[in-house]
């Protein structure tokens, strides 16, 4: 296991974690992680694969952008790590990690051997996005933790009953200062992103990369209708849905995601 640095062409320092061997696998954390995300799922792929993962732009120890976030600077940041690695690679998504995948595939084919998106937000898009961004950024300037996390509730639309279950389990557990401001610089960029995107699914009908659509089937709406939309777009691409999952299954049930990674990976065109 090793974390090194990756330099985009505009001189971002990416700070990339690389464990295990075999064939290449890039795995983009959504928003609110960073370069340990997907802990609970590599070691049950390091035996087969090369993981390489990324702290997205926005997210320390990668830098933070001085400017106004776009997905095109992330794929710029890809495109630099895919060169990194010298061969094509496997990509894998999640969550808004999962729209970064998306855009990555449909600039850059020839660099990748397949495309996994694990339920990208791309309903949380577009023109609708930017009065939240501008109410997270006026909380964001003023420190307002419990006016973020209202924003963020919005964006992502998690049902009042999981956030009272998520804050009834934290109890009077108190997040490190230092690893929250670092979170909420993360989603004030990707928030930048997502509002300045296109939201329609059809967008992306060109994409020519194998591709397997992931879900957890306990995911509430507008997701599962958002899944639909994007297997329309993608009537070629694989898709599968986990029951008692949701939004969640990557670090709650990675070996989930482990088996249908391997299954995808050994039914593709050798």
């Amino acid at each position: 296991m090793t974390d090194f640095p990756v330099r985009a062409a505009d001189g971002t320092r990416l700070m990339v974690h690389r464990q295990g061997a075999g064939t290449p696998v890039v795995l983009l954390h959504g928003s609110g992680g960073g370069l340990h995300s997907w802990a609970p799922l590599a070691p049950l792929l390091e035996d087969s694969f090369e993981l390489w993962m990324p702290a997205r732009r926005g997210y320390g120890p990668s830098d933070v952008p001085s400017i106004r976030k776009s997905f095109k600077d992330e794929v710029g940041d890809l495109t630099a790590i895919l060169d990194a690695i010298g061969r094509p690679a496997h990509l894998v998504g999640a969550s808004c990690g999962a729209t970064l995948a998306l855009h990555t595939a449909l600039v850059n084919p020839d660099s990748l051997l397949s495309l996994a998106v694990f339920e990208p937000p791309l309903f949380a898009s577009g023109p609708a996005v930017a009065p939240l961004l501008d109410r997270y950024r006026a909380a964001f300037e003023r420190d307002d933790a419990a006016e973020m996390f209202a924003v963020l509730n919005e964006v992502t639309r998690v049902p009042p009953a999981i956030v009272a279950a998520f804050a009834a389990a934290a109890g009077d557990r108190k997040p490190d200062p230092a690893e929250a401001r670092r979170t909420a610089i993360g989603w004030l960029h990707d928030l930048e992103a997502l509002a300045d995107d296109d939201p329609d699914p059809s967008r992306w009908s060109d994409l020519t990369v194998p591709t397997l659509i992931l879900a957890g089937a306990d995911t509430w709406e507008p997701m599962p209708t958002t899944m639909d939309a994007l297997a329309a777009a993608l009537p070629a691409a694989r898709r599968l849905a986990w029951p008692g999952q949701s939004h969640f299954a990557p670090s709650a049930a990675p070996h989930l995601m482990a088996d249908a990674l391997r299954a995808f990976y050994a039914e593709l065109p050798a």
